[in-house]
């Protein structure tokens, strides 16, 4: 039996990241949802600027550092390893094709996930007339 498994290509709205690619980032902005679209057509200059630096920076093998959270994710963009702010510290993620569409901020969280533990001593009413020693 000879039996082929090929992968799924991925596509965005029907286009292949090759097509895509071939896109400005004003006519990408016609395949994205209302608000990114809008983003992206605002800040069309901004994005390519980024890009464009970015790619300079990935050449020379540099860190891409950013505290531009609202950059809306281009096809130009897949494959670059980028480090996003986020209040303290920079978050290092490789933009995939799955990201197009989204915010860079949306791939480093700013609130830490909150682990409940047990009550301490005072935070309930049986514990409140012990001694504290």
């Amino acid at each position: 039996m000879n039996i082929e498994i090929r992968k799924k290509e991925f596509t965005y709205r029907g286009k292949t990241l090759e097509e895509l690619k071939k896109l400005d980032v004003r006519e990408f902005a016609k395949f994205l949802r209302a608000r990114e679209r809008r983003t992206a057509l605002r800040q069309f200059q901004e994005i390519e600027n980024f890009v464009k630096r970015a790619k300079d920076k990935n050449s020379k093998n540099k860190k891409i550092r950013t505290h531009s959270r609202p950059i809306i994710v281009v096809p130009e963009m897949v494959g670059l390893k980028i480090q996003i702010h986020k209040g303290n510290q920079f978050v290092p993620v490789e933009i995939t094709e799955e990201m197009l569409g989204h915010r860079l901020g949306e791939f480093a969280p700013t609130r830490s996930r909150v682990a409940h533990t047990k009550a301490g001593v005072g935070a309930t009413k049986g514990t409140k007339h012990k001694s504290k020693k």
